[in-house]
């Protein structure tokens, strides 16, 4: 079963958008290729104040339209991945409201610096931190006690993921899918895309398609020893330009995982079956 993805109409930029109850959403105004209409950078209400989840890209507008969503009550901030489209705000937001960073140590990001790491079953702002490494090694996502889970980039409504070495690593990507396939949620809140209702089998759905995606790797290789390009020309057949090198880095992730398992190798330039 392929995974049913959804679209939305361009949404306002630069105003709080209701998502659910005690959540809203400011979208980034970055839209492309990678991350749809922009990033999602969402405020969620908690007992004492406002958390802030993923403050987006270095956008000064897109910072002030948070910290003006936020009625002066943001009180932390909360990191699912280290990317920039996600991070760029951190130092401005931080600076201008004093909530400390929390998130995954280390970050991929070198230049983010998290006030309270957090680890696998810490809870926070009444939510609770699953690690869920695969798009990033320090890619958080975060659940609440009724059925909510932010997923951030791990899962995508409207598109898969990405996964690029040396962060990215595709074994670690099936098991946090597995993982995610066997929870009972009622939404999932994407780093980027609309919000899914009922998402029973879109992580499964999403993991069958990697699959199904390998195993055709796996009979190229058999055929014939073949470049990175190559493969991924054959993988993804009449591909956006704009999105090659991103096929061509998830196509390695998956080449890796083979070659880690002994059922890929590569010889010079080329990648052939073991």
């Amino acid at each position: 079963m392929a995974p049913r993805f959804l679209t939305e109409r361009e949404p306002e930029r630069g105003v709080p958008l209701a998502v659910i109850p005690g959540v809203w959403r400011v979208v980034a105004n970055n839209p492309g290729p990678m991350t749809y209409h922009g990033t999602n950078t969402y405020l969620i209400e908690s007992e004492d104040g406002v958390a802030v989840l993923d403050p987006g890209p270095d956008d000064p507008a897109h910072v002030e339209a948070v910290i003006t969503a936020g009625g002066g009550r943001i009180n932390r901030i909360l990191l699912s991945h280290g990317h920039r489209d996600h991070t760029g705000a951190v130092a401005k937001l931080r600076a201008a409201t004093g909530a400390p960073v929390y998130g995954w140590n280390p970050s991929v990001n070198p230049d983010v610096e998290n006030d309270h790491p957090l680890a696998e079953g810490d809870t926070v702002a009444g939510l609770t931190v699953l690690h869920t490494p695969g798009h990033a090694a320090d890619h958080l996502c975060y659940a609440t006690a009724n059925g909510v889970l932010f997923t951030g980039d791990h899962v995508m409504t409207w598109s898969t993921s990405t996964v690029s070495p040396p962060h990215g690593d595709m074994a670690a990507y099936f098991a946090s899918l597995d993982r995610l396939a066997g929870r009972a949620d009622r939404y999932y809140l994407p780093g980027h895309g609309p919000l899914l209702g009922r998402p029973e089998g879109f992580a499964r759905a999403l993991l069958a398609h990697r699959k199904k995606r390998e195993e055709a790797v796996k009979a190229a290789l058999r055929e014939s020893p073949a470049a990175l390009a190559d493969l991924t020309a054959e993988a993804y057949p009449g591909i956006d330009p704009k999105l090659r090198a991103a096929a061509e880095r998830t196509m390695l992730a998956h080449l890796l995982k083979l070659a880690a398992e002994g059922r890929a190798r590569q010889v010079n330039e080329l990648w052939g079956a073991a």
